[in-house]
Order: C-alpha cells, then sequence, then structure tokens
C-alpha cells in the first residue's frame, strides 16, 4: 500500500496505519480523506490483515478537515464561501464521511491509538474504531460549530450518544466543549488511558490478545456486536448470533480452538479455513 498522507505497515497480522501529516497536526486534506476511504474499503479483500491499530505522526491525532486542501478553496477561505464549490459540496461530504462507514463494515477490528487532539472528523474517525485507546495527552471535540456547521458530522452524531449515553453527548455536541483523557475514560469514550510513551506497546498487547482469537470468529464477532447495536429487538439480535455460531463452528479453526484448549493445553494454530 503507497500512499503519500498514510504510511503502513503489516506485523505479525496487526496493520498498522498512521496518519502522516505532522506538519498539519494530521488535518485531513483531500487526499489524506481519498487514501483513507481507498485502504478501509480494501481491508475485505486483505484478510491477512487481522487487526488494525490506527495512530498519528507527531503530537495530534488529526485536527479535522483541511480547508486549505479542500476542492474549491484553493484560492482561500476570505471571501466566504465559493460559488463553485455549492454544487460540489455534497459530494464531498460524502466521501468524508464514507470513512467511518466503511471502517463499521471492515472485517477487521480497529483499535485507534489516540495522542492529543483528536477534533472535527479526526474526532468521527477515532469514534469509528472499535476500540479507542488514548495517551494522556489525548483530548477530543466535536469541532464544526466553531465553523458555523452543524455538531452532526463524520458520524459523531450517530456513534457519541451510543458511547456516552444522550445527555452527554447533547452536552459537548451543543456546547463544543473538549473532552479530556480522563473524562474521557471515566465516561466511557476510551477502553484505557495510558502515558503517550506506551501508547504503541498497549496498543499491540491489545491486538496481540485479539490475535488469540480465530479470524473468522473475530469477524463475526465485529460484525454482529455493530449489527447488533442497532437490532430492532431481542428476537432480531438472537437470531443474528445464532446464524454466526453455527457459521463460526463449521470452521476448521473452531475444531482447532477446542483440541487446543481443552484436549491438548496448548495455543491453537489457526489457519483461517
Amino acid at each position: 500500500m503507497d500512499y503519500k498522507n498514510l504510511k503502513f505497515e503489516l506485523r505479525d497480522h496487526i496493520g498498522w496505519l498512521t496518519l502522516n501529516r505532522p506538519e498539519q497536526h494530521n488535518a485531513l486534506s483531500w487526499d489524506m480523506i481519498l487514501e483513507l476511504r481507498d485502504f478501509f474499503g480494501s481491508l475485505e479483500d486483505n484478510l491477512d490483515i487481522r487487526v488494525v491499530i490506527i495512530r498519528s505522526e507527531g503530537r495530534h491525532f488529526s485536527v479535522g478537515l483541511d480547508l486549505t486542501s479542500t476542492p474549491g478553496f484553493e484560492d482561500g477561505i476570505s471571501e466566504g464561501l465559493p460559488s463553485r464549490l455549492r454544487p460540489r459540496g455534497f459530494m464531498i461530504q460524502r466521501k468524508l464521511s464514507d470513512i467511518p462507514n466503511r471502517m463499521r463494515h471492515a472485517p477487521q477490528p480497529i483499535i485507534c491509538a489516540i495522542r492529543g487532539a483528536a477534533i472535527g472528523g479526526g474526532f468521527g474517525i477515532a469514534l469509528a474504531g472499535d476500540i479507542r485507546l488514548a495517551g494522556e495527552s489525548a483530548r477530543f471535540n466535536v469541532g464544526a460549530p466553531r465553523l458555523g456547521m452543524g455538531a452532526g458530522d463524520v458520524a459523531i452524531s450517530y456513534f457519541l450518544p451510543r458511547l456516552i449515553g444522550v445527555s452527554r453527548a447533547s452536552l459537548y455536541m451543543f456546547t463544543n466543549r473538549f473532552i479530556n483523557a480522563t473524562t474521557a475514560e471515566q465516561i466511557g469514550l476510551v477502553a484505557q488511558v495510558v502515558s503517550d510513551e506506551n501508547l504503541d506497546e498497549t496498543a499491540e498487547d491489545v491486538a496481540r490478545e485479539l490475535l488469540k482469537v480465530s479470524p473468522f470468529s473475530l469477524r463475526m464477532t465485529k460484525e454482529v456486536f455493530n449489527a447488533n447495536i442497532d437490532a430492532g429487538s431481542l428476537l432480531d439480535a438472537t437470531k443474528l448470533e445464532n446464524r454466526t455460531q453455527i457459521l463460526c463452528a463449521f470452521t476448521g479453526d473452531s475444531l482447532e480452538a477446542i483440541k487446543a484448549a481443552f484436549l491438548d493445553k496448548r495455543d491453537p494454530l489457526y489457519t483461517d479455513e
């Protein structure tokens, strides 16, 4: 994977994706948006990647949309919204909002390792991850209201109430307050806060725990988990769980896991078959 604004490395089935515009605090340029869409859209065809870790180069995770690179703003923003942007704006917005959709539909669990600020689109990417780990410097902000825009952007209005509850989400979305790392852990926005220096190591430790689960069952767990967040009823949820269990049971890795755990007392050797 050869990208200009992202770095990617695959090590032992863990895909390390690094946002790589440190001088711009990893603001989401137009090229970076297209690259992120491409990367997350490609994961279905890259099952050798079993877990993804998203991290950032530099001080901040991502400070949101880089207006200076947005099509239509090439001549600056001092004169207001360029007329030629207006007919294209919806398609630009769709490409940006497609990133969290592709993240959630990717088969692999996604761990976000967040240092510094995650604002606007950067916040949306962090929320779309399956597991959020934060360095002590992490802080989160909706961002869009500062630009006279609605706080519902890049799936923030979908994810945030589900993660921290409607009342808290309303507070942070309506006021545009920052959420620091300590508060984020207290309200369940992140799973764990560690020192910035230990963040990558902690993310890798969690990823290696996930690798102890068979690849197919890990993918199915993500699928059933995300689907049942929005399940219409208990019956709908259990139907999907039943289907998932039977699919897993017919894999060779399920038999391998049972033999390893109960008969041989060893670590399983998965083949993803």
